[in-house]
């Protein structure tokens, strides 16, 4: 199971997140997840939406680098220890986590985590068979409504 996520590769000056999330919002697009890294020269916008196709689109349409790729997101008991939990079964299966962020307000009482994978598939394999809670796309959107 995956759900598609958007990168949005920016220069590391003022006012460039600001135009992003702007347009997006114009364009009626809802933000469900995001995380910023940077570097001193450029950053990396990741944004899980409601209209990934449309957000694409309207991105590009206004000069902005961005791709589509696929993350993992997994629920996370609400309970010290719960993400713990997850990265020791990564961790165990000697799986390297490139990234991670928190969905920012998911539905319900158990917290949501995006994790990119350098091995996306292995990591998916690992997390089913220790019976963690992986949402797809549609699911995903609908627990964030």
């Amino acid at each position: 199971m995956s759900v598609r996520q958007l990168s949005i590769f920016l220069e590391n000056r003022v006012g460039r997140l600001d135009s992003v999330i702007k347009i997006l919002g114009d364009g009626n697009i809802d933000i469900k997840g995001i995380s910023l890294a940077d570097t001193e020269n450029f950053g990396i916008v990741r944004l899980i939406v409601d209209d990934i196709e449309g957000a694409s689109a309207l991105l590009k349409s206004k000069g902005f680098l961005c791709k589509i790729n696929e993350v993992t997101v997994v629920s996370v008991d609400n309970a010290p220890g719960g993400l713990a939990k997850i990265l020791g079964i990564l961790f165990n299966s000697s799986i390297n986590i490139e990234y991670m962020y928190a969905i920012a307000a998911p539905a319900g009482d158990r917290p949501l985590m995006v994790f990119g994978f350098g091995d996306r598939a292995k990591a998916g394999e690992v997390l089913a068979a220790a019976k963690v809670d992986i949402l797809d796309e549609a699911r995903l959107l609908a627990s964030t409504k």
